[in-house]
């Protein structure tokens, strides 16, 4: 006879950018005593709200999320910041009786959160230096087809013209002497909670590629571009920050230095997200033990409260 789990119970609710998550969780939480803690590498930077779609003061008032607007655009912030922020805000809010809703669609984090981190050589400045110094030799395709040669799952997930990851995945691979996804594979340690993982997954992309469009161009409308000027203007913000590569940010950089023009980013962005999407929905349908659901079902909301009620009730 099974035991029961009697691990504090914690609930992921994930999906691909402009899928109806915040709402979702939003509504979970007025109907239940969670509280949020957002999943999210873009929204953890202050004074990045419009091209992030970051959840508005209102919303924020009403339905507070840790882990937003806890970075300046300039400062790093990896899986493992994450994974160490969100144990601390999930301890805090288990121990006062409540249950952490963790919502967003950054799935390394989600990953690193669940699963641990292997520890990985810290970064050597010489070595880093010369593989940039390669790259701008021989471009990111040779970069990219000399991971492939060394650590093939690693090359298979990360796009060639992510440059920043390829190095790094070389660099690993240099210091340690192992591939990075044998030392992905490598636990440091696993969650001591048991997990409710509900995963909002179209079965049509037509629907999301719609509101992805409209969503882009709202954020036109009301003052993407201000923004973009005013990081820009900041003397510690440059176009090479992981905050600036953010889908929407790294496009608006090439606007503002003229290299294109407003419709060429408007048309590149929602391109951009549309692939940022289909990463995501890729990433989810591994998930092999997430619950799925349709976002744009009408059942969707019934289901997701049955499935949430099932699990608090187990």
């Amino acid at each position: 006879m099974n035991r029961e789990d009697s691990r504090p119970r914690i609930i992921f609710l994930m999906g691909p950018t402009a899928s109806g998550k915040t709402r979702l969780a939003c509504a979970l939480a007025a109907e239940h005593r969670f509280d949020l803690v957002s999943v999210d590498s873009a929204l953890v930077y202050r004074g990045m709200d419009i091209g992030t779609a970051k959840p508005d003061a209102r919303e924020l008032a009403e339905h507070p999320h840790r882990l937003i607007d806890i970075r300046d655009p300039d400062q790093p912030y990896s899986a493992a910041d994450f994974r160490d922020d969100a144990l601390a805000a999930i301890g805090e809010i288990v121990a006062a009786g409540r249950v952490p809703l963790l919502v967003g669609g950054t799935g390394l984090y989600f990953r690193a959160l669940e699963r641990g981190l292997s520890p990985l050589p810290q970064a050597d400045a010489v070595l880093r230096n010369d593989l940039a110094e390669e790259a701008a030799r021989l471009g990111k395709a040779h970069m990219h087809e000399r991971l492939a040669r060394l650590d093939p799952v690693t090359a298979a997930r990360l796009d060639r013209n992510d440059s920043q990851r390829v190095q790094r995945a070389l660099e690993v691979i240099a210091l340690s002497g192992k591939p990075l996804s044998i030392q992905h594979g490598e636990v440091r340690s696993r969650l001591p909670y048991r997990v409710l993982k509900l995963a909002l997954l179209p079965r049509d992309r037509a629907p999301l590629h719609a509101r992805i469009a409209a969503r882009f161009d709202a954020m036109l409308e009301v003052g993407l571009v201000d923004e973009l000027r005013r990081l820009r203007g900041l003397a510690s913000v440059s176009a090479d920050l992981p905050s600036m590569r953010a889908v929407g940010y790294r496009q608006g950089w090439a606007y503002l230095d003229g290299r294109i023009g407003l419709e060429q980013f408007r048309l590149d962005a929602i391109h951009a997200t549309r692939q940022l999407a289909k990463r995501q929905i890729t990433w989810l349908r591994s998930e092999l033990d997430a619950r799925l659901l349709d976002p744009d079902a009408a059942e969707a909301p019934d289901r997701l409260e049955r499935a949430v009620r099932d699990f608090l009730g187990s």
